[in-house]
């Protein structure tokens, strides 16, 4: 590789299947989801054919959240997940709803409110790659649908690493790799070509599901995440393939 490239590769990075500077990737990607954020919940339900619920309460039967602890809802866009955690750790216990996008974060808090959770649940507007919390402070941090937004997801890796506590798991639920080509093609052709029409028909919006289907695609495979998560400091670090490996839950923990 010569020295210009090596500089190119360090000065640009994915945005779907563009390549754009690196410091331009974050306001990118924040644009998509100011532009999804009113009707997210209902384009997961209409994507997924609500198979994203039993994707998310997976996540949470493997998360092991007990009364008392400590959650991290990164990313945690409308809350779903939060919700759950929420009635998991009960009055002692704290879930935070973190997320970089403050569109998708005031969705959530008016979504949670509206049910009444209140009380165990905060609201906080954060960066992955620089969590503003303090070492060794989550007994579980989940992820869910966001870490392949993430414009540096090693530095992402890490400073979850960081903010969890010693004994503490980090859980990644992410679109990922299919395990079978029949299905890989057949999952390419929904992505490209009917998903973008929904984001048209629902949000008047196509070109931002069409960078959904990119990220999934530019987003590391199974392995090559897990490998990433050992590289941060995760030990046991495993996955489970959900939906034919349309979808994948990566666990690792911090001892």
């Amino acid at each position: 590789m010569t020295d210009k490239n090596a500089h190119q590769d360090q000065e640009t990075i994915d945005f779907g299947y563009q390549q754009v500077k690196r410091q331009e990737k974050e306001s990118l990607v924040a644009n998509v989801f100011h532009s999804v954020a009113a009707k997210y919940d209902l384009m997961n339900d209409v994507m997924s054919m609500g198979i994203h619920r039993i994707w998310k309460r997976f996540t949470i039967d493997c998360s092991g959240v007990r009364p008392g602890q400590k959650v991290l809802d990164l990313a945690g866009g409308t809350g779903d997940l939060t919700a759950k955690f929420s009635r998991l750790v009960g009055e002692r216990g704290e879930v935070v709803l973190a997320d970089i996008n403050n569109s998708m974060l005031k969705v959530g808090r008016d979504k949670l409110r509206d049910k009444g959770i209140v009380g165990n649940v905060s609201y906080v507007q954060a960066n992955a790659e620089a969590l503003p919390f303090p070492d060794d402070h989550f007994d579980c941090i989940t992820i869910a649908f966001g870490l392949r937004n993430v414009t540096d997801k090693d530095a992402a890796l890490r400073s979850m690493f960081r903010v969890l506590k010693p004994g503490g798991r980090l859980l990644v639920l992410e679109f990922s790799k299919p395990v079978a080509e029949p299905l890989s093609k057949v999952y390419d052709a929904y992505s490209f070509h009917v998903l973008p029409k929904m984001g048209q028909l629902i949000v008047n919006d196509p070109d931002s599901y069409r960078y959904l289907a990119e990220s999934i695609r530019m987003h590391p495979d199974q392995e090559t995440l897990k490998g990433m998560m050992e590289q941060a400091g995760f030990e046991q670090a495993s996955y489970y393939n959900l939906t034919g490996g349309i979808v994948a839950l990566h666990r690792g923990y911090k001892f």
